[in-house]
């Protein structure tokens, strides 16, 4: 789907669900206000979401589905996640469940699910147990083999629509003795099973998302025919793994859709809210906060632009940017929307504030990103397993690695730039010591001090110090290579389940996310709409990075802060999506 094709299809669904202020429209805050109060599941918002044909985006055209890339359904996902994240995942669960069948399975498999889904059905993913969260390889529910199928025995818990939905993809131990190859995937049919071989397990109360079907199922010998066993036996750890991969890209929409509204809020608040004379968001350190949280979500932004398109342009290196996004986007939006908090100041305590109540309930919804699919532990284990062939790849790299990389990136990162078709299959587990956000970054400085050396006036001082910004954070990349060594030297075994090595894990994303930043400017710059590009805006990006590194030095002024409130000020009054994108939402109706 072309860039221009993808504006138009989100903005068509922004006219389908209508103004979210207005309390008449398909999908208003008001509704969804109404619901996660009363704690009930989105039904009615979900069938809309079906009948515009929402879920058919994140599903393989070939069989069916009107899929061709991921890009679509992630930033479909953002237009909905913006009204409510809660709808967004019950819709998305479904899609995401899939991903084992899209991986592994047959046509006829592929076919049968999405006509199914296609006509109301739906499918949970069964993968964690109570007692072992993350640890697969100690999953206890067992298929048996008899004629014809399989039996299975055990119990699932913490699924996402593991009531509602009529089938769910079971994860289960086929083999005998543990290990890698012990484990099968199989599409469970609830509706034909045996009554009594299925529980379907109370919902648990939720802190975010409050109105999603959080559940499971016990199963006592419940049956599954030999056709619906997806893949072979004992591929199922593989296909999970890879499955979670395209999920760790896919549900960090939320985080950004998330901030995006409560910034949205905080903006209707600040420009309209008189104090000491004047605007709220004309007080400097309100500014420079408001500006901060805008620039680290287009930090987000850019970080997911590189994860989503990974996922197709480069399936061989999904395990390092599904993991950078999966690890930064939930705790560096967290931070943002911590400082927005007290922004907002009292309103973003009470819950009958009419308009600006969305506030808290994207703060509660927002911390579902930092645990589903893959909690922050899981993802910095996932790259400091990779770190040491990342760094060695990085430091040691000649010139026609470094131009493959940089040619590669401009696919990544170029928003206009054509994506080869989705063939999930093609995913790695591991890298093999490839980031080529990271290896390309010295050909996206050049570029960078080349569009600088063409710009005039103060943008050409934005982003000239930019790039310096940026080589330093990149430059970081030598130090952190000489510890990587040192530590695993003197560590020994230990190292694996360091501190430091997940420490250096941390660091290492903040050197992909200001490789990101400046590959996002350097190679869609020209596609971008009024405001954007802004020099000012990479330059503010780039120091909230490098202010993990260096916490109380600025690199930036208030002239900075005032040109990136422009360029947050026209986008706000334009009613645009905070993004890259630049989605156009619906119009709104009211005088806020």
């Amino acid at each position: 789907m072309s860039k221009a094709d993808l504006v138009a299809l989100a903005a068509e669904l922004e006219r389908y669900l209508g103004d979210p202020y207005d309390a008449e429209s398909r999908m208003s805050f008001a509704r969804v206000l109404r619901g996660d109060e009363r704690e009930e599941y989105p039904h009615s918002f979900v069938n809309q979401l079906r009948r515009f044909g929402v879920h058919e985006y994140s599903l393989p055209a070939e069989q069916g589905g009107r899929a061709g890339n991921v890009e679509t359904g992630f930033n479909l996902m953002r237009i909905v996640a913006r009204r409510d994240p809660t709808t967004a995942t019950a819709l998305v669960i479904t899609n995401l469940a899939f991903m084992p069948v899209w991986i592994a399975g047959t046509d006829e498999q592929k076919q049968r699910l999405i006509a199914d889904f296609k006509h109301g059905g739906g499918l949970s993913w069964g993968l964690s147990e109570r007692d072992h969260g993350s640890d697969l390889l100690a999953n206890e529910t067992v298929a048996e083999k008899v004629d014809g199928g399989y039996l299975l025995t055990g119990e699932k818990w913490l699924i996402g629509n593991a009531t509602v939905a009529d089938k769910m993809a079971v994860f289960a131990r086929t083999g005998k003795r543990g290990g890698p190859a012990a484990h099968s995937i199989f599409i469970l049919d609830k509706t034909t099973a045996a009554p009594d071989t299925i529980e379907e397990l109370p919902g648990e109360p939720l802190h975010g998302l409050r109105a999603l079907d959080l559940s499971g199922v016990r199963l006592k010998g419940a049956f599954v025919p030999d056709e619906w066993l997806i893949g072979g036996e004992g591929q199922g750890l593989e296909i999970a793994l890879k499955a979670s991969q395209a999920m760790r890209a896919v549900i960090s929409s939320l985080a950004l859709s998330a901030v995006d509204t409560t910034l949205r809020v905080n903006l209707d608040f600040t420009e309209n809210r008189v104090l000491f004379g004047g605007a709220v968001s004309d007080v400097p350190y309100t500014r420079r906060q408001l500006t901060e949280a805008f620039a680290d979500l287009m930090v987000a932004d850019a970080v997911s632009i590189g994860a989503s398109r990974g996922l197709q342009a480069a399936p061989d290196q999904v395990s390092v940017v599904s993991s950078v996004a999966k690890y930064l986007l939930p705790t560096l939006l967290e931070k943002s929307m911590a400082e927005l908090n007290t922004v907002l100041g009292a309103r973003m305590f009470l819950r009958g504030q009419g308009h600006y109540s969305m506030h808290q309930k994207m703060l509660r919804d927002l911390l579902v990103t930092n645990f589903a699919d893959g909690n922050t532990v899981v993802n910095l284990r996932n790259l400091g397993h990779q770190l040491g062939g990342l760094l060695n790849t990085i430091t040691s790299a000649g010139p026609e690695t470094d131009a493959r990389a940089a040619e590669r990136v401009e696919v990544l990162f170029g928003i206009d730039r054509e994506l080869p078709v989705y063939e999930p299959w093609k995913q790695e587990l591991f890298s093999r010591g490839l980031d080529d956000v990271v290896q390309a970054a010295p050909d996206g400085l050049l570029r960078l001090r080349a569009l600088a050396a063409a710009a005039k006036g103060t943008e050409r001082d934005r982003l000239r110090l930019a790039a310096d910004v940026a080589e330093e954070i990149l430059d970081r990349v030598w130090p952190l290579a000489d510890r990587a060594a040192a530590y695993k030297t003197s560590m020994g075994r230990a190292y694996a389940q360091s501190p430091e090595l997940f420490d250096m894990a941390k660091e290492y994303c903040l050197l992909h996310a200001a490789a990101a930043c400046v590959h996002t400017y350097v190679h869609s710059h020209e596609v971008l709409e009024d405001p954007l590009p802004s020099g000012a805006l990479l330059l503010l990006q780039l120091e909230r990075l490098r202010r993990q590194l260096w916490p109380h030095e600025l690199i930036t002024d208030q002239s900075v802060v005032d040109e990136v409130m422009q360029v947050l000020r026209h986008l706000h009054r334009e009613n645009r999506l905070f993004s890259h994108w630049q989605f156009p939402l619906a119009e709104r109706a009211d005088d806020l």
